[in-house]
């Protein structure tokens, strides 16, 4: 079976969240499992040059989009086992970061044309194109307008999964043939709501569509969470499902993490408290080992639930220290840098996002707050019980696939369901009591957080399942 991934990002080459970690680990599991999965990706100039330099140059040709006719290079790395090809584009790709830019639209339908214009030039044809996110949304879409009947191309199936269903994708409907190059018997595919939609016309004309984990791909049917889609995504749920993620162990693996200050695992994890020490050291908090560090790495944006965290954020001071690593909303930025400069010792804040030291954060935190309003998976909740931090989430999402309550003594973590700044102080309330009271009952809580396998093993299973059901002869 072959598989080729298209997507904006993909790790280690370009990443500005967790759609980079997926589109690299995911291929990665898939092969271990003898799946041919292949990554297609725009050549950024953010790229750095060590990655540059491992790279082969293929072929080249131009583009037909709209009008234009554009150049397209492909090259080809391989990185971890996985065949990855970036196509070259200065005019749209070298613009100093991924996305934001007023000709996204543009640029990300040259990038969907030029994946599927790719196939013939290399004489790879997969038998499962899988596309992420609204930036390769036009991927699917151009298979089924350009190259459904072409004979190299019969029998493609298409995927596309939805990381985050805020961004669509949206465009003004006159650009249909001016950017996109189509005709206007195909407006009702590409519009929705007044405008093109690039999202809806993928869950449109794609074989199959999957979310990143089972919760979400219910709650995308409800107005609240479909950021208008849901009409849609009723309309085509014979064919939408959920798969939790994983992460990459290997990258997130305390035992062997070069940027934690000391090792540790499940079976001997009292290096912990010395990464504690040196976190409360490192953002210069009291060297208190009896007191709880609670960790937020986030973005500093709304739907993450800081507007729970801002309400309530005194109250919890009284009872542990609170360290934030994120940038984000300018207001959020304010509110912190204030705690900051009211609460020495008790908060520290780094605006910014520095990988090394959201890996300390996490060897050194005892607990992890994760109150989002929506939350398609979250990578981060997984990622701290990997280094043993006990998250406090609310259920959401990926965040309420991944996190049970320990109430019942069984459970990895604290949860809490309403939107409500005083549920969650309870829920911190009752691990603050836990933490106090049940030292030996905490010890365990740690030690199964630790214990808890969030590899990519069961999810790349999952997927190949799906891609078998594609493929399977119909009776």
């Amino acid at each position: 079976m072959k598989v080729l991934f298209a997507a904006g990002e993909a790790l280690p080459f370009a990443a500005s969240g967790g759609l980079g970690e997926v589109t690299s680990a995911l291929p990665a599991a898939l092969r271990r499992r003898f799946v041919g999965a292949r990554v297609i990706l725009p050549l950024y100039d953010t790229i750095p040059q060590a990655l540059r330099e491992n790279m082969k140059y293929l072929t080249n040709f131009f583009v037909p989009l709209g009008w234009r006719n554009q150049y397209c290079g492909v090259f080809e790395a391989h990185v971890g086992g996985v065949t990855y090809y970036l196509l070259d584009n200065e005019y749209y790709f070298k613009r100093g970061r991924l996305y934001g830019f007023y000709d996204d639209g543009e640029r990300f339908a040259f990038f969907s044309r030029a994946v599927l214009e790719t196939l013939r030039h290399i004489d790879w044809y997969p038998d499962i194109l899988h596309a992420h996110d609204w930036h390769a949304a036009m991927v699917p879409v151009y298979y089924d307008y350009f190259y459904r009947n072409v004979p190299e191309y019969s029998g493609i199936r298409t995927v596309f999964t939805i990381h985050n269903i805020e961004y669509q994708g949206k465009f003004d409907r006159y650009v249909l043939g001016e950017l996109f190059g189509m005709d206007v018997g195909y407006l009702p595919i590409m519009e929705y709501d007044g405008c093109l939609n690039l999202m809806k016309a993928a869950v449109t004309v794609s074989d199959r569509v999957t979310t990143v984990s089972p919760r979400y791909a219910w709650e995308i049917l409800d107005p609240w969470y479909s950021h208008g889609m849901h009409h849609v995504l009723r309309f085509n749920q014979y064919k939408l499902s959920g798969i939790l993620n994983g992460i990459d162990t290997t990258l997130y693996n305390p035992a062997a993490d070069p940027d934690v200050w000391v090792p540790f695992d499940a079976d001997d994890f009292s290096g912990k408290a010395e990464n504690k020490r040196r976190l409360q050291e490192e953002f210069g908090l009291e060297q208190r080992p009896d007191v709880p560090v609670i960790a937020l790495v986030t973005r500093l944006v709304e739907h993450k639930g800081l507007d729970l965290v801002r309400a309530v954020l005194e109250k919890m001071l009284e009872g542990a220290q609170i360290v934030v690593l994120g940038s984000g909303d300018r207001k959020y930025e304010e509110f912190f840098s204030d705690m900051a400069a009211r609460h020495p010792g008790r908060f520290g804040l780094r605006l910014g996002f520095i990988p090394s030291l959201a890996h300390k954060i996490y060897a050194g935190a005892d607990l992890f707050l994760m109150p989002s309003k929506s939350e398609p998976c979250g990578l981060s909740q997984m990622i701290a019980l990997r280094y043993g931090t006990v998250p406090i989430v609310r259920e959401t999402g990926g965040l309420a696939d991944s996190i049970r309550d320990c109430g019942n003594g069984e459970g990895n973590g604290f949860t809490f369901k309403n939107y409500d700044a005083y549920d969650m102080l309870d829920a911190f309330n009752r691990a603050m009591r836990i933490y106090y009271d049940e030292k030996e009952y905490w010890q365990t809580l740690v030690q199964r957080a630790l214990r808890c396998d969030f590899s990519w093993k069961r999810s790349a299973g999952e997927y190949l399942a799906l891609y078998k059901s594609l493929l399977a002869p119909a009776e």
